[in-house]
């Protein structure tokens, strides 16, 4: 009897407050494209970054696949890089973060301000949203993706420039990057995105984002 290869595996990690419901659709496609997606669900608020990394580390272990790749929304994206900075032996595999405030979060710090912010934020801010998470060293591919159709509570929070509703496009740039891509949509809605899943498929596959011109006519995406 042959032996049967396994597809590759993608973990997809959700943003704060968040539970991994919400991925559901992107899993789908991901298993469309090829991959075995499994969802990594870790509380946001409660444990430090550095706490939940070692949580991802047990996960990741647990796992049948030798290559490995990432799926990060939001807050995720931050949880991935205290991840590869704790934990650097790691099997072959890119990353691909979704609006990731990696240069840290005017919305969270502005929130910070009120003692119900601070509570609501939780242990995400200090050595997270903040801006001080440990630096990409560039070892690993890692595909950047923003939104720029700015809907949601950054409106109430007064975000000034182009953003997703949560996070300014200026947050989402990574030093170190391997590719950069902006959609016309929102924060959530870069997890309900045909456009942002396939170019999340083709980076993983290829270590880049397909030419614009590859993508289906723009959509926007009001969630």
């Amino acid at each position: 009897m042959g032996v049967v290869n396994c597809p590759e595996s993608v973990i997809l990690i959700h943003g704060l407050w968040l539970t991994g419901l919400e991925m559901s659709l992107l899993r789908r496609r991901l298993r469309r494209c090829g991959f075995n997606p499994v969802q990594f669900t870790w509380p946001t608020v409660r444990c430090s970054l550095a706490d939940n990394a070692r949580r991802l580390q047990r996960f990741v272990g647990r796992l049948d696949a030798d290559v490995v790749h990432f799926v990060a929304h939001s807050l995720g994206g931050l949880l991935l890089r205290q991840f590869f900075h704790d934990f650097p032996d790691q099997r072959p595999g890119r990353v691909v973060t979704l609006g990731t405030p990696h240069a840290g979060s005017a919305a969270a710090l502005r929130l910070a301000q009120q003692r119900i912010g601070r509570l609501l934020l939780g242990k995400s801010l200090d050595h997270g949203l903040r801006g001080d998470v440990p630096a990409w060293t560039g070892e690993r591919e890692i595909g950047v993706i923003a939104g720029d159709l700015g809907l949601g509570l950054g409106r109430l929070l007064g975000l000034s420039g182009p953003n997703d509703g949560a996070v300014l496009l200026s947050e989402t740039r990574l030093p170190g990057m391997t590719d950069y891509r902006v959609f016309h949509t929102s924060h959530t809605g870069l997890l309900f995105s045909a456009e942002v899943a396939q170019a999340s498929c083709a980076f993983l596959r290829e270590g880049r984002f397909p030419p614009q011109g590859r993508f289906r006519p723009r959509t926007r995406q009001r969630i």
